[in-house]
């Protein structure tokens, strides 16, 4: 018998259908046995007779998280008997129950709450939790979303290497990587330079790319790996318009995620942002006016206060503040002396107390991004192939990188960066903590 999908079960009342899936729970009342059923389109309750004894008795072995095939009758269940979310009108009368695979004792249930070393130790079984899966439902809307919304845009996508030579962008977090029998490469920190070599290809272009910081941080907002949502564009005045096409972006997946999962932030306990008629627009010169702050950029108290003011003044969770002094951005970045001696055309997005985003214009003319290079006393040689894109005409272009795992956090309410990855790497854990046997001690 083909398989019926859980989801798809109210349109099959009254017919005999087969589902599989995991046990999510058994409950066991007198002689009958009910069993929470669940796929990857949703749960169902089964209820096993006396009717059906050779089903009954091959329940009544089933364990949680077991693997099996169901043959059933869809029934509608009583009035008083049913309940909220998909399938609550619907329950399964087993006819014949196959188990696939078996599974060990559950370490702690699936669904409790446990710290957060023991929520990634035992990843491959908690990301199966409700609570996981919603977060990481909700990750996949985001990309699908920014990414269609970019598309509508006439942006193209493109894959970005990981493996970059010389020296990455001219920073010294990186990873080295042993590569044949050539000079060490590296693991890329962004994939910037490819993106603005893809401008002179496609004028509009974004990636969604996994980048590497060898940053010795443990923070809650920091990660080794971590992914990236970027777009570049080309032909434009300045980094507004870069500006105005991330905001319609945020806009875009906002309101998709809201649409979609209101369940999730209900689950966990994330109010859906608010967006405002627009996304404030202020200079870090006026950002730090506002909180009372004289350095270069924003530190982390700084950015809780100034999204602070941006929902209370504007409605407004998110918040960009423009014209970065030029020394504290990237070597690519445009400066913009007509703002103030030593300013740039950088940006950040705050959202929620957290930058998630940075960009800006960038240098598009081949001769002063030499001299940029000369000023900061970097190798040119070492990017005489990202050179060749400015050597041979350039537009005026700009663009942003959001961090993915970071918005997810921020979105959802969770304490920590690792709680919105799959598998996070950090300074002490791939997988498993890199200390002692590999296992955290709880």
């Amino acid at each position: 018998m083909e398989r019926t999908l859980i989801g798809e079960l109210e349109k099959h009342v009254g017919e005999t259908v087969s589902i599989s899936g995991w046990v999510d729970v058994r409950r066991d009342h007198g002689k009958l046995v009910f069993l929470d059923i669940r796929d990857r389109s949703g749960k169902v309750q089964v209820i096993c007779l006396t009717d059906h004894p050779e089903a009954l008795a091959e329940a009544q072995r089933l364990r949680p998280e077991w693997v099996v095939r169901i043959e059933g009758i869809a029934n509608e269940r009583p009035e008083k008997m049913r309940s909220e979310g998909m399938n609550g009108n619907i329950e399964l009368e087993a006819v014949k129950i196959i188990a696939l695979a078996q599974a060990q004792e559950l370490p702690f249930p699936k669904d409790e709450k446990v710290n957060l070393d023991t929520l990634l130790d035992n990843r491959p079984l908690t990301l199966r939790s409700e609570r996981e899966r919603g977060i990481f439902e909700v990750q996949a809307t985001i990309v699908d979303s920014y990414r269609r919304s970019l598309m509508k845009q006439g942006f193209t996508e493109f894959q970005s290497p990981g493996l970059v030579g010389g020296d990455a962008e001219g920073g010294s977090a990186v990873f080295k990587v042993a590569y044949y029998d050539h000079p060490a490469a590296y693991l890329a920190t962004s994939p910037q330079l490819y993106k603005q070599i893809m401008v002179g290809v496609f004028e509009r272009v974004m990636t969604i790319a996994k980048v590497f910081r060898a940053e010795k941080s443990s923070t809650t907002r920091h990660l080794s790996e971590s992914t990236q949502m970027d777009f570049e564009m080309g032909f434009i005045n300045d980094e507004m318009d870069v500006l105005d096409v991330l905001e319609s972006v945020m806009r875009d997946v906002v309101t998709e995620v809201a649409e979609k999962h209101s369940d999730i932030f209900a689950l966990l306990g994330a109010k859906i942002p608010e967006l405002g008629k627009e996304f404030p627009r202020i200079t870090l010169r006026d950002a730090q006016e506002i909180v009372g702050s004289s350095e270069n950029d924003l530190d982390p108290e700084g950015e809780r206060k100034i999204c602070e003011w941006a929902q209370r003044e504007h409605g407004s969770d998110f918040v960009f503040i423009t014209k970065f002094p030029a020394s504290a951005r990237a070597f690519y970045t445009m400066p913009d002396e007509s703002a103030g001696p030593g300013l740039s055309r950088g940006f950040d997005l705050l959202f929620r107390g957290l930058e998630i985003n940075s960009g800006a214009q960038r240098i598009h003319d081949y001769g002063e991004m030499v001299r940029r290079f000369e000023q900061r006393k970097m190798d040119t040689n070492k990017f005489s192939f990202y050179l060749q894109a400015f050597k041979y005409g350039m537009p005026p272009h700009g663009g942003c990188s959001t961090g993915l795992d970071r918005f997810t956090m921020k979105l959802l309410n969770l304490s920590n960066v690792r709680e919105a990855a799959l598998f996070p790497r950090d300074m002490n854990r791939i997988d498993t903590l890199l200390h002692g046997n590999g296992t955290s001690e709880n």
